[in-house]
């Protein structure tokens, strides 16, 4: 089997990616999802939110940006 993946937006799967395990918040036209982005695939994002994982196709994505990471007195150096 011989596939190949045909990118239609390299731009937004290139700025998925450098989001890869962060936390992330994703509009597509049924509403808004936030959680960690924890897969990029050609044609779809994986965001866990709530132990559940989303599926979402990337040509659904209205626009995406990434979250502001808590910063905790432990975490603070």
């Amino acid at each position: 089997m011989n596939e190949k993946w045909n990118l239609n937006d390299p731009y937004v799967y290139g700025a998925l990616n450098g989001l890869l395990n962060q936390p992330i918040s994703v509009q597509t036209p049924r509403g808004s999802v936030r959680g960690m982005l924890r897969k990029v695939m050609p044609d779809h994002i994986v965001v866990q939110m709530g132990g559940a994982p989303f599926y979402i196709r990337i040509n659904q994505i209205i626009w995406f940006k990434p979250e502001a990471t808590r910063i905790t007195p432990d975490s603070a150096e």
